[in-house]
């Protein structure tokens, strides 16, 4: 199994749960449960028994034969197999899972239909559940991809799907129209504040619309202040953002880069009369602790901005249970992957790309957490969060979701019979913010704030 000899394999010891003092009480019963297990490798020989499986059908995905044809009724056992697999699982019916799972993994492949597909992925979410962080094969199955593929997955993602840009160009939208209401005072200057610079993709359309406002003898001044993991990976994103601006002689650009673990937002330099931003942009999400999340919130409100915008990801992810968490994560990321089938062939290897090193990384991460704090950033809508922080919602103009739409006949075709190959944008709250959906399932929703009580009023 990716170069470990068999017997390799049986020697790791196939360890459970993680010797920490903030383990959940499901594991502390879940490694108690194993202490009463046949010693005499019964346990160990099933775990090799599924890894072993699972190997095999990574064999069938990289040999990228033709994908395994999809049966009626299949896909649906498929999903009943995952659903089974992980109630056992939640209920330490261990033996259940591990034979589930197997089942599972024979009848699956990366190179197969959108079902059998996304099941892979959340088998291994499942496995990885079941091994200790410590364990070479949790290590194995939850490994990341490299920088370098995991920009080209999101790349890849951005080039293909609306999902991404939808996300870009919605929130760019909103930011030039507060730039615009405050124009007569602002001296053209505009500040945003990226609390999840990513790659910095965000940027070069901002960019572009704002040199179509201005002229030669009337600049207009961007600064965007972004926040990043590395101070490497910002210094790559401020040289190509600098680069992209220097075509625009109407455009003062500048960029500084923070990082996130040290830096914060009472850092944050403000000047005179400038149109202050803050951009969420799937960021409140990754902070995973409602702690972070009430402080950043908090600050945010100090900076006085004109605007916050908030995209991030739909679905009730805030559940206590483990399965309840799953069967949201499972409908999320199901119709993600039914999505690229619009798009791209079974055998594509770009498809591969997306799911491996973007979507599946994703579906692993989001499965393998221990909920420390006992409640999760989810217990509250987002609506909810912002006003019990100072915030209130703005209303979205006309033109956002034209653009929207627009954006989607642009990227998403009608195909196979569906209105813009399933995708769909349509208005929320009132007019208070705009969702993507794929088919009936809803994937990200933007909106727009504004300290409450007109705050900004100086």
């Amino acid at each position: 199994m990716e170069g470990l000899e068999e017997e390799s394999l049986l020697s790791f010891g196939l360890a459970i749960i993680i010797d920490s003092g903030r383990e959940r009480k499901l594991k502390r019963k879940r490694r108690e449960s194993f202490k009463s297990l046949d010693t005499n490798g019964v346990y160990e020989g099933k775990m090799f028994s599924l890894l072993e499986t699972r190997e095999m059908m990574l064999k069938r995905g990289n040999s990228r034969r033709e994908a395994i044809a999809g049966e009626d009724g299949k896909g649906l056992h498929l999903i009943h197999l995952l659903l089974v697999s992980a109630t056992s699982l939640e209920e330490n019916k261990l033996d259940t899972t591990m034979e589930n799972l197997i089942e599972l993994y024979e009848n699956v492949s990366l190179n197969g239909d959108s079902v059998q597909r996304v099941a892979a992925y959340f088998a291994d979410g499942l496995v990885a559940r079941l091994l200790t962080h410590r364990s070479p094969f949790h290590e194995m199955i939850m490994k990341e991809p490299t920088p370098e593929d995991e920009l080209l997955a999101y790349i890849e993602l951005y080039k293909v799907s609306p999902y991404y840009q939808f996300a870009h160009f919605t929130a760019n939208q909103m930011i030039i129209e507060a730039f615009e209401r405050e124009e007569s005072d602002n001296n053209r200057a505009l500040h945003v504040v990226d609390l999840d610079v990513g790659y910095g993709f965000q940027w070069p359309s901002l960019m572009q619309s704002l040199s179509d406002k201005a002229t030669t003898g009337n600049r207009v001044s961007l600064r965007v202040t972004g926040f990043g993991k590395t101070l490497e990976e910002l210094k790559e994103i401020e040289a190509r953002l600098i680069g992209f601006a220097k075509t625009f002689r109407n455009l003062s650009f500048e960029f500084e880069g923070m990082l996130i673990s040290n830096s914060g937002l009472k850092s944050i330099r403000k000047r005179k009369n400038e149109t202050l931003v803050v951009n969420m942009v799937f960021y409140l999400n990754s902070l995973c602790a409602c702690k972070r999340i009430s402080d950043l919130l908090k600050s945010v409100y100090m900076l006085n901005p004109s605007m916050v915008v908030l995209i991030e990801q739909e679905g009730n992810r805030s559940s206590t249970t483990f399965l309840s968490r799953f069967i949201e994560l499972l409908h999320y990321y199901a119709a993600m992957f039914d999505s690229l089938d619009d798009f791209l062939p079974l055998d594509s290897l770009q498809r591969l790309q997306i799911e491996k090193n973007h979507l599946g990384k994703e579906i692993k991460r989001l499965m393998d957490f221990d909920n420390d704090e006992g409640t999760s950033p989810h217990l509250e809508t987002w609506k909810g969060r912002m006003e019990s922080h100072g915030l209130e919602g703005m209303s979205l103009s006309s033109k956002s979701i034209t653009q929207a739409k627009l954006l989607l006949k642009i990227k998403a075709p009608v195909q196979f019979g569906g209105e813009n190959g399933g995708f769909t944008a349509f208005e929320r709250e009132q007019g208070n913010a705009i969702s993507l959906a794929w088919q009936d399932k809803c994937l990200i929703t933007a909106s727009a704030w504004q300290c409450a009580g007109g705050r900004r009023r100086r």
